[in-house]
């Protein structure tokens, strides 16, 4: 038996929007008589008691049983109680069916609709209102304009908008204030403050309105310009909202001052229990970088929500306390909380930047569980993750299979990619994007370059750079801090000096990026010098700023300048070493041959020393040939990772470059016993849109025997010109063989290509993925000197600049 009410019924289409009935005045809803045996009936004192869809459900039979559903009362509390739970269409059909239909059912009608259905549904339901003769009451505008705010249509909101004003209620507090809310909201945080200033009266309400307004477009100082309005005018005292609006202005400013003046004044007014307010405190004190305190607060809440718990996992995440983020994560699910998006795009941060795949492959699954996997932003957050965890074919996978990718999508991917090495994946992605016609932004040109600074090639680099100028990209002080970068990792030091030079805005980032392209080409000076008008200037040094002049002090031999730098960045600038300073340290000490020195340094370290700290310990004791401190270096490294083949090469080179070739064996020996493999040495060249790599030893390249024949040639000539084979890493053969090995280097095979395939006095640059040999380094000075050509070598700790027979490094690398 079907239930008529609920049948099915055809509505006439909407005419367009009305003007206002000029002459009709607003009416109270119009009066009904209920006989008292319906509204006394026992099914309309269920349906008042009626709390929820089931029980709805269960009391529709008795109406149908009773022959009630034709009563006007049944239809009116059926149409409000189906709009309370959520069903529009069961609503609609009452409505459409009912005979008498009076004011109040359309008001009730039209709010479901903002509510539930989408903004062109509202506005045509309100035509049909109009079409019936329906007078609109404030509230309609209200709900219109909220549901225009909600989904950013300020086209539409600005027709409701004039329908407001056309009926009368352009002065009216409430109705103002919806379309205040409505500008604020849409963005047009100019058009919200025209209508708060030409209003007559405004209330608490109002002012909360605007300055969340400013505050959530990015206008913090005139967010909290506005408060301090509000207060010196004497109108209203902030509330509960307002204090919650302007929180997060003080944390996108960075104001930790202003943030503690609003907590005392939380305190004396006693909004402290209030878990919104407590929330909003412990975003704002994380935000400032005031962890610590934030996790004060938090601990005071006594009913923690997801909220809370989302914005403590997103604060120690962002300040880098990962494990405890972790934890509180952890924490959260063994109390039953459900995660939301937010917890999740929090969590998987911290796994990303603590390499946690393990949780992070957790994660993931809950997200399926979750039923998130669809979320674009929380599969975005997946594939950093994967990416930053270096599995980056399961992110590729999860990119490939997203739909509705945005352009954080894509550039999450070109990003992940050129992190994990994969430059020739990252530029076909970025070309891909670019014929789908998806318009980049600053975070894809920072990622496409940070690609090309990997990849080396001056060509390339250059493409991208016009690129950026064409798309008027290079403004951007992130993007241009990328090009100042690439081009020093492309060997094009004063390039990128010239670019910073003309940049009229200069993040921190933008100086360690030009400090650090000096220190790795070995211009310690310059440097230097730069560093010191960076002290001058309003941009303050940061952590990362001290790391790259210390390692540019190292990479020149300036002890003195390195220490006093590694001083004063805790006695002046009241910055904490991390273990890549004390590593860096290390580095200064051990290369300029004070190994005891360094030693002393890493045993009075305040912290137990990382793999990095004894690394460096151990290249020193290698270049300087002290075996006694290189294996106490390496034993303390090989207990903290015993699988790190990189280690056990720098041992078996230390033995090697001391002639101590039994240990050289036992060291092989345990290699191959731990299944270590050493990588492979192999140089990269750049030529005609083409990389060519070669191996030591390798045969395969398509010119391998005029390349052999011409080095051939070149070695005579060095060897007249005073160059000596440094033989001293091989052993166990002849003379000849000896010379015959080095002689096939990967280098110099890549640099007799370059001078093969290239025209007199071109710059050949060549890439090298480890450390230069010393003979290769003895050779490459004589060949720039024989051939008259500059060569650039970048290997896999600092950049080489051959020329005329001397290094930039000044033979200290």
């Amino acid at each position: 038996m079907s239930f008529p009410l609920l049948a099915s019924s055809t509505t006439l289409p909407p005419p367009p929007l009305p003007a206002a009935i000029p002459g009709q005045p607003p009416s109270l809803a119009q009066r009904i008589h209920i006989p008292s045996h319906i509204y006394k009936h026992p099914t309309a004192i269920l349906l008042e008691l009626c709390n929820s869809m089931k029980e709805l459900h269960q009391i529709l039979p008795h109406i149908i049983k009773n022959g009630l559903y034709n009563e006007h009362l049944f239809e009116t509390k059926l149409i409000s109680l189906f709009t309370k739970y959520g069903s529009l269409d069961d609503a609609t059909k009452v409505f459409d069916f009912a005979k008498l239909k009076v004011d109040p059912m359309y008001h009730t009608m039209l709010k479901a609709h903002t509510r539930q259905s989408t903004v062109d549904s509202s506005l045509s339901f309100y035509s049909r209102m109009r079409y019936d003769n329906v007078t609109p009451v404030i509230y309609n505008f209200g709900y219109l304009l909220k549901a225009c705010a909600d989904t950013s249509d300020v086209l539409k909101g600005k027709q409701v908008h004039a329908q407001l004003i056309l009926h009368g209620f352009s002065d009216n507090l409430f109705a103002m204030t919806s379309v205040v809310n409505l500008y604020a909201k849409c963005g047009m945080v100019g058009d919200a403050c025209k209508m708060f200033d030409r209003m007559p009266d405004r209330d608490l309400v109002c002012w909360n309105t605007v300055i969340a307004g400013y505050a959530q477009n990015g206008m913090s100082k005139r967010a909290l310009e506005l408060v301090l309005r509000m207060h010196e005018e004497g109108c209203h005292r902030p509330d509960s909202v307002t204090v919650v609006s302007i929180l997060p202005a003080c944390a996108a400013i960075g104001s930790l001052r202003m943030g503690k003046s609003i907590h005392g004044y939380v305190y004396r007014n006693g909004f402290e229990s209030l878990v919104n307010v407590s929330t909003a405190l412990v975003d704002m004190y994380a935000k400032c970088g005031s962890v610590g305190t934030a996790r004060l607060v938090f601990d005071k809440i006594d009913s923690k929500t997801v909220v809370s718990l989302n914005a403590m996992i997103d604060g120690y995440a962002r300040n880098g306390y990962y494990d405890e983020a972790l934890i509180i994560f952890q924490r959260m699910l063994d109390e039953g909380f459900k995660p939301t998006n937010v917890t999740i795009m929090s969590t998987l941060h911290a796994c990303a930047e603590s390499r946690n795949l393990e949780l992070g492959q957790f994660v993931h699954k809950l997200v399926n569980q979750l039923g998130l996997s669809s979320n674009v932003a929380v599969v975005n957050s997946l594939i950093s993750m994967y990416c930053k965890c270096q599995r980056v074919d399961i992110a590729a996978e999860l990119f490939k299979n997203l739909k509705g990718k945005t352009l954080v999508s894509w550039n999450a991917m070109i990003l992940g990619y050129a992190q994990n090495g994969c430059v020739m994946d990252a530029l076909t992605l970025f070309c891909k994007m670019h014929l789908l016609n998806i318009k980049p932004d600053s975070f894809t040109m920072v990622s496409v370059v940070t690609a090309l600074a990997e990849l080396s090639v001056l060509r390339q680099a250059k493409w991208i750079h016009g690129f950026a100028i064409r798309t008027c990209l290079n403004r951007n002080v992130f993007a241009a801090t990328a090009l100042v970068d690439m081009y020093a990792k492309c060997g094009a030091v004063h390039t990128a000096r010239k670019l910073f030079d003309i940049m009229g805005d200069r993040h921190v980032t933008t100086w360690n990026a030009m400090i650090d392209g000096y220190g790795t080409h070995g211009f310690g000076k310059e440097a230097v010098e730069l560093f010191e008008e960076m002290r001058t200037g309003h941009v303050k040094p940061n952590d990362i700023t001290f790391l790259c002049i210390i390692s540019a002090c190292s990479h020149s031999g300036f002890v003195e300048k390195g220490r006093y730098y590694f001083k004063i960045m805790r006695e002046e600038y009241s910055l904490e070493p991390s273990m890549d300073h004390y590593g860096a340290m290390v580095d200064l000490l051990g290369r300029a041959g004070r190994l005891g020195e360094a030693w002393n340094f890493i045993d009075n370290m305040p912290v137990r020393p990382g793999l990095n700290v004894y690394g460096a310990m151990l290249g020193a004791c290698k270049i300087h040939k002290n075996v006694d401190l290189g294996e106490k270096a390496a034993d303390k490294l090989f207990e903290l990772d015993p699988d790190d083949g990189g280690y056990h090469v720098l041992l078996a080179n230390m033995y090697a470059t001391a002639s101590m070739w039994h240990k050289v064996a036992k060291v092989r020996t345990m290699m191959e016993r731990k299944g270590i493999q050493k990588t492979p040495g192999c140089s990269l060249v750049d030529l005609r849109n083409e990389v060519h790599t070669f191996y030591s030893g390798s045969t395969t390249h398509p010119q391998s025997e005029k390349i052999y024949a011409y080095l051939e040639t070149l070695l005579d000539r060095i060897k007249a010109a005073g160059y000596i084979p440094d033989t001293d890493s091989i052993h166990d053969v002849e003379d000849d063989v000896q010379e015959q090995l080095l002689k096939s280097h990967s280098e110099k095979l890549a640099i007799s290509f370059g001078l093969l395939n290239t025209s007199a006095g071109t710059t050949i640059h060549i890439r090298k993925n480890l450390r230069v040999c010393a003979d290769c380094h003895s050779a490459t000075k004589y060949i720039s000197l024989v051939m008259k050509r500059e060569i650039i070598v970048r290997d896999m700790h600092r950049f080489h600049h051959f020329k005329n027979g001397v290094c930039s490094c000044g033979d200290y690398w």
